[in-house]
C-alpha cells in the first residue's frame, strides 16, 4: 500500500490540502499502476518555529525585512 506523507507550514485552507492529496492520489496511481484504493497521504501541518533550514527557524524574520 503506497504512503504519501507531506510536511508543510500549517495554515493552508483544508480545499487545498484535498487537492493536494488528490493530486498526488492520482499520480501515484498514473506512476505505479496500483488501485486508488490502495494510496494513503497523511498531510502533517508544522508550525514554523518547529521548522529550521540551514540552521535558520522558519518563524525568524527574514533579512532585510
Amino acid at each position: 500500500m503506497p504512503n504519501i506523507t507531506v510536511q508543510m507550514y500549517k495554515g493552508r485552507d483544508p480545499a487545498k490540502k484535498k487537492a493536494l492529496a488528490v493530486a498526488l492520489t492520482n499520480a501515484m496511481v498514473e506512476s505505479l499502476g496500483c488501485p486508488i484504493e490502495a494510496v494513503q497521504v497523511i498531510i502533517q501541518d508544522v508550525e514554523k518555529h518547529d521548522w529550521a533550514h540551514a540552521g535558520v527557524m522558519a518563524s525568524d524574520p527574514k533579512p532585510g525585512a
